[in-house]
């Protein structure tokens, strides 16, 4: 699972790599509030060049789409506070939800993308028969003798072939 709160990229320049040199340093994102703050450290380690062109030459901990080789979202910094307010069972269930919905989390609010997730997210479960289960005893009434007799098996693939979707673990409505 990507940790987003810990991410960090090594930043050179493309004029210093077409002479040869690797030189560039490990940047931790955390450092920084924004992209504008983060620039202003990359031209800060590189103020030997007039006009720098940074090059992101390895990087960790990046949700893929918010960063390549010469560029970096400015969501980025947007999605990761977001994220820090959600546990790390959520951290995964969200990054799994936006993979799946093909949301582009370089662009989409962060905050907004959180807002739909909470409204889709209906917690991690063993199967979908275990969520099928779930869903039955906390939306029915079924005496306990009954519950003995429903096929919950059946009920998951009817749930999972409608109104929700499961991934990892992760349960999500339609």
């Amino acid at each position: 699972m990507i940790d987003i709160q810990e991410a960090q990229i090594y930043v050179g320049t493309y004029a210093k790599y077409n002479e040869g040199s690797l030189f560039g340093k490990w940047m931790q994102l955390s450092d920084y509030s924004d992209l504008d703050e983060f620039i202003e450290a990359c031209k800060e380690l590189h103020k030997d060049e007039e006009d720098p062109e940074f090059m992101f030459q390895d990087w960790e901990e990046i949700p893929e789409g918010l960063i390549n080789e010469s560029w970096l979202s400015e969501n980025f910094f947007d999605l990761r506070d977001a994220m820090d307010s959600l546990k790390d069972d959520n951290q995964e269930a969200f990054m799994v939800w936006c993979t799946h919905g093909s949301y582009d989390i370089s662009r989409e609010d962060a905050h907004v993308l959180l807002s739909k997730f909470w409204d889709e997210y209906h917690g991690k479960y063993a199967s979908e028969e275990d969520f099928a289960y779930r869903y039955v005893v906390d939306c029915y009434d079924l005496p306990e003798f009954a519950q003995t007799y429903f096929d919950y098996e059946k009920f998951a693939n009817e749930l999972f072939s409608t109104d929700y979707w499961f991934e990892d673990g992760y349960v999500f409505r339609r």
